[in-house]
């Protein structure tokens, strides 16, 4: 096994979309040809499904140097006000286009940090969206809260304004390994945290674990999984550490390169990582997700509707989703498109009431095929071309890439369809990465990924 993970352990997409952003049309997307997407994918979803909300968050009050998002560092509480107009400005833009009501079966707030918000803050925010818009019979919201910041007042504001879910960004809770990320936060902080929202009545409530960190061991991934076991979340995501200092700068440069666990001692962080949530009940889903099967996560795997997206694994699929705030990232199903990446220039365009989109990818029809394969991979562990629609042009030769993962055991392929079996999981990335006609036909000459094991 350790042979096959220094062979396999290479730079590789995470696949929370296909194509992948750099991968996206060098010469963007016409707003008016993303409205067109956006106006015809609402038409055919709005009735049936309901859409999607992912709202942008971005401030924080100190850098997390483990942290990969796009983030605004401040401790000036007045900038929430402004921009959480903004935001509703914004979703007004979007309803202007639309001929009904939106029906919103999913809103996520993501960050940075959702609760460096005041609860009135949020709460003038999500009155803000439903003003013109109707809640899906079964709809589901969730948040992002930092256990050092998040009262039980905004917890009980949220869930009286329909947040059921909530994930607390836990990390690790080693004092060493805290330091060195940038993230101070008592094991007592996220116990009190997560008793409050159970008292409350969230229904799922999530950890979020990081192997792979700087000055990280076994013993320490253990003693956070230990203690993560004492508050039994619904949910955990056990990541790998993405280290992309080229991408991010000083903020992932907070410690020494030689500080983080390398290739088979880092592995085997993950694979008794995996080994102590297993034994404590926890079934795998997908990839880094783990659920109780009292959660709608592991429902979702079993009703075979488990989707992924920029959000991550979510139990809900929507066709639209539409994504608020600075550099958020929307999808039509038919194409891609990012808002512009600092506060400034997101308030400066929806001020002068533009759509706030910088950059974006249309998806052609292999797109749309592979992006469905990409999805049976990463969502199911196996995918099928024996239907016609889900064949490309020259998909013969991409399946040939797989033909040494199959001689090592990591993948069954049969005459049209393809699985992943149990113990290979680790490896679904590799296997996504065959099928990803972008990349093949370019693959990067400069660091670009983070890497896949």
């Amino acid at each position: 096994m350790q042979s096959l993970i220094q062979k396999y352990n290479i730079p590789g997409p995470r696949y929370t979309s296909y194509p992948t952003v750099p991968y996206w049309n060098k010469e963007g997307i016409p707003t008016t040809l993303w409205i067109e997407t956006f106006q015809r994918s609402f038409s055919e979803s709005n009735q049936e499904g309901g859409i999607s909300l992912y709202i942008h968050l971005p401030f924080c009050e100190s850098m997390c140097t483990f942290c990969a998002c796009h983030k605004h560092i401040t401790k000036r509480h007045e900038v929430e006000e402004d921009y959480i107009n903004t935001v509703i400005k914004e979703w007004e833009l979007y309803l202007e286009l639309l001929l009904e009501h939106p029906i919103i079966k999913e809103i996520h707030l993501g960050g940075g940090t959702p609760t460096f918000f005041s609860s009135k803050n949020l709460q003038l925010l999500i009155n803000g969206i439903f003003k013109n818009a109707e809640r899906h019979p079964n709809y589901e919201f969730s948040f992002e809260g930092h256990p050092n910041n998040t009262t039980r007042e905004q917890l009980k504001n949220l869930y009286n304004l329909g947040f059921t879910r909530v994930s607390f960004g836990v990390q690790d809770y080693d004092e060493v390994v805290q330091k060195a990320i940038h993230r101070i936060q008592p094991f007592e902080n996220v116990q009190e945290v997560t008793q409050w929202a159970r008292e409350i009545g969230y229904t799922s409530i999530s950890h979020d674990l990081i192997f792979g960190l700087p000055f990280q061991t076994l013993d320490k991934v253990k003693n956070t999984i230990t203690k993560t076991k004492e508050l039994k979340p619904d949910r955990i995501s056990f990541y790998s550490y993405a280290h992309v200092p080229w991408i991010k700068g000083v903020g992932q440069r907070g410690f020494n390169e030689n500080d983080l666990p390398q290739d088979k001692e880092k592995r085997k962080l993950y694979e008794k990582g995996k080994q102590w949530l297993h034994e404590a009940g926890y079934i795998e889903i997908g990839m880094d997700h783990f659920a109780l099967v009292t959660d709608s996560l592991y429902t979702a795997t079993k009703t075979r509707t488990l989707h992924r997206n920029f959000m991550g694994y979510t139990a809900n699929k929507t066709q639209l989703m539409v994504g608020l705030g600075m550099s958020a990232i929307s999808d039509t199903w038919y194409a891609f498109a990012q808002n512009a990446k600092t506060v400034k220039e997101y308030q400066q365009q929806v001020n002068n009431r533009e759509i706030p989109v910088f950059r974006g990818h249309l998806l052609s029809e292999e797109d749309l095929i592979i992006r469905k394969h990409i999805l049976n991979i990463m969502c199911h562990f196996e995918t099928s071309w024996e239907e016609k629609a889900m064949q490309f042009e020259n998909m013969d030769n991409y399946l040939k890439l797989l033909t040494e993962l199959e001689s090592d055991g990591l993948v069954v392929i049969n005459k049209c369809s393809l699985f992943v079996p149990n113990d290979a999981k680790a490896y679904v990335r590799n296997i996504c990465m065959a099928f990803d006609a972008h990349l093949q036909r370019n693959k990067p000459t400069t660091k670009l990924f983070s890497m896949t094991i």
